[in-house]
């Protein structure tokens, strides 16, 4: 009979993390971040009919990264879990700590099960508040840890290099076409350091609007908005840019 091999617990959970890390890295970056009137969502994605951002609730959005059908999966499983508490309860009942909590749960259970794999994914829940200070984003890693941000987020891809220069350029009370310029800015530059060009066809975006008179406050921004959103920012920047050079001398020496 032969000596099962043996593998610490310590060496199987870090197995499992790398695992896991190295499917979550593969996908395109999503980025989150606030700007004046709520929350804005880009994410890198051609697709048309495969979202990585969605609504859950009136005021609460996911965002995810890594393997589709099981981030889709939790998103379902989200999107149940607050229809019922809201109908059981009460609306304001439906909180974006409450979903990262059984996000968290149902992560953390799968992440230390020996008998599945590990989830490929990292999300990100947030809620948009009455002001800019009542916003809540929380980003859930694959082990099923909770991490609350504040400002601006990155996940997948190169989410290091993507957090860190949004790091150094967010500020608060940006307005939308402000923030979505640097989300596009910073989910453009690759890995090298080089910088590539995104248009509004590769881009998926949407927004947690806390002035919407409705109680719903997530929104899509497609086709012509989000179209007229880039170019309106890129003219500002070639405004400020022509107007930083100096001016030409046209003065006329006399002899």
């Amino acid at each position: 009979m032969t000596t099962p091999f043996y593998v610490s617990p310590q060496q199987a959970m870090a197995d499992r993390a790398e695992y896991a890390r190295k499917g979550i890295a593969r996908g395109r970056s999503v980025v989150v971040l606030q700007y004046a009137d709520g929350i804005l969502f880009v994410a890198e994605n051609p697709s048309r009919a495969l979202h990585k951002v969605s609504e859950i609730y009136d005021r609460i959005a996911f965002a995810a990264v890594g393997k589709y059908n099981e981030f889709e999966n939790l998103r379902i499983g989200g999107v149940r879990y607050a229809d019922l508490r809201g109908y059981t309860y009460d609306r304001d009942d439906v909180t974006a700590r409450g979903l990262a909590n059984v996000y968290a749960q149902t992560l953390g259970t799968i992440f230390s099960s020996a008998a599945e794999k590990p989830y490929e994914v990292e999300l990100i829940v947030a809620e948009v508040g009455d002001g800019p200070e009542d916003d809540q984003i929380y980003r859930l890693p694959h082990d099923g840890s909770i991490v609350d941000e504040h400002g601006s987020v990155a996940v997948g891809g190169n989410a290091d290099q993507i957090s860190s220069y949004l790091d150094q350029r967010h500020q608060d009370g940006m307005t939308l076409a402000e923030a979505l310029k640097l989300a596009v800015e910073s989910l453009a530059r690759d890995s090298n350091g080089g910088e590539r060009s995104l248009t509004a066809e590769q881009l998926e975006v949407a927004v947690l609007d806390r002035t919407r008179p409705q109680q719903r406050k997530f929104k899509r921004v497609l086709g012509g908005q989000l179209a007229r959103l880039l170019e309106a920012e890129s003219a500002a920047a070639e405004s400020d840019s022509e107007s930083e050079s100096p001016a030409e001398d046209t003065s006329e020496t006399e002899d």
